[in-house]
C-alpha cells in the first residue's frame, strides 16, 4: 500500500519548508516519523490520528504540529465516497537557530518545544487562507510568511496531544511490524478478531505479540481494536442515520449491550446522546 504522509516530493532538500497539498482516495494507515517539523491541515476527510501512543479521531479542521521524530499516522476516508485532502508543511530547527536564541524567537522557542508532545490548535480562517497561499509561494517568501504564521500559532491557545514528549524508539523492521499489525486490524476491525489470529499475522507468538504490542502502542490489544471500533462508530453517529444497533454490528460490536458499555466507557457517554449532541451544533 502507498505510503500517505510520508511520500514527500523529490524537491524537499531545496527548501527549508516544503509545503504540499494531499488528495488521495483516502488516508492510509502509515506509522512514521522524520527529522523535519510537520504542521497538517486537514481539508477534507475524518478518522483517527494516531501520535505516539495516543489515539484519537479527527474531523476536517484538524490542525496539528508535530515535533521531530514524533512516530504518527492519520488514517481516514470521506463518507461521500470522494477524496481527502491535507496541507502539510515541513520544516528543519537548523536555519532558524539563530532567531530561536533571540528574545524575539522565545515564543516561537517553546511552541517548538511543546511540540514533542504533538500541539492541536483550534483552527482559524485566517490560518487556513495563510496555509494555501504558502503553497504557492518559493523560497525565502514562503519562509518568511511560514514564520509568520509560526508566530502566530505560539501565540495561540492549543492542546497537548500526549502529556509527555514522544520520541520514536523502533527500528525500520519493528515499524514495518506495527505498520503490518495496524492495518490489518484498520482493515478488518468489524470483524471478529482475536489475539491469536493477529498474532499469526505478525508471525509472532501470542505473548510476544502482547508485550510488541503494548510497547508500540501504550495499549492492550483489545483495548486499542476497541478505540478503532468506537472511533468508526462516532464517525457513524455523526454523519449517518444508521440505527445505533446497526452502527454497533458495523463497527464489529458482537452485542449492543456491550457496544453501550465500551462506548460510555470511551465517551462519557451514550451513542445517543453523542448524536444528538452533534445534531444541535
Amino acid at each position: 500500500m502507498k505510503p500517505i504522509f510520508e511520500n514527500i516530493p523529490h524537491d524537499k532538500g531545496a527548501s527549508s519548508f516544503h509545503a504540499y497539498r494531499i488528495v488521495v482516495p483516502f488516508f492510509e494507515f502509515k506509522w512514521h516519523f522524520h527529522p523535519e517539523y510537520e504542521l497538517t491541515y486537514i481539508v477534507k476527510g475524518s478518522g483517527y490520528r494516531l501520535v505516539g501512543n495516543t489515539y484519537e479521531d479527527f474531523q476536517v479542521g484538524d490542525l496539528v504540529l508535530l515535533g521531530r521524530n514524533v512516530p504518527h499516522t492519520w488514517s481516514g476516508k470521506s463518507l461521500d465516497g470522494g477524496s481527502v485532502e491535507a496541507v502539510v508543511i515541513q520544516f528543519g530547527k537548523e536555519p532558524m537557530q539563530s532567531l530561536l536564541a533571540s528574545p524575539e524567537g522565545a515564543a516561537l522557542h517553546h511552541l517548538f518545544n511543546e511540540a514533542a508532545h504533538g500541539v492541536r490548535f483550534p483552527v482559524r480562517e485566517v490560518w487556513i487562507e495563510q496555509l494555501n497561499r504558502l503553497l504557492a509561494m518559493e523560497g525565502m517568501l514562503r519562509m518568511l510568511h511560514g514564520l509568520a504564521l509560526l508566530e502566530e500559532l505560539a501565540q495561540a491557545p492549543y492542546e497537548r496531544i500526549s502529556p509527555n514528549p514522544i520520541q520514536h524508539s523502533f527500528s525500520p523492521q519493528q515499524e514495518l511490524r506495527i505498520n503490518t499489525i495496524c492495518r490489518y486490524i484498520m482493515n478488518h476491525f468489524s470483524d471478529p478478531l482475536t489475539v491469536e489470529k493477529v498474532a499469526t499475522v505478525s508471525g509472532m507468538s501470542t505473548s510476544n505479540f502482547c508485550k510488541f504490542f503494548k510497547k508500540a502502542t501504550g495499549k492492550t490489544f483489545s483495548d486499542y481494536v476497541n478505540e478503532i471500533r468506537i472511533q468508526e462508530a462516532c464517525i457513524l453517529l455523526r454523519e449517518t442515520e444508521r440505527k445505533i444497533s446497526t452502527v454497533a454490528s458495523d463497527c464489529g460490536f458482537e452485542t449492543l449491550s456491550y457496544f453501550n458499555r465500551v462506548f460510555l466507557t470511551k465517551k462519557k457517554c451514550r451513542p445517543m446522546a453523542y448524536r444528538k449532541y452533534f445534531l444541535r451544533r
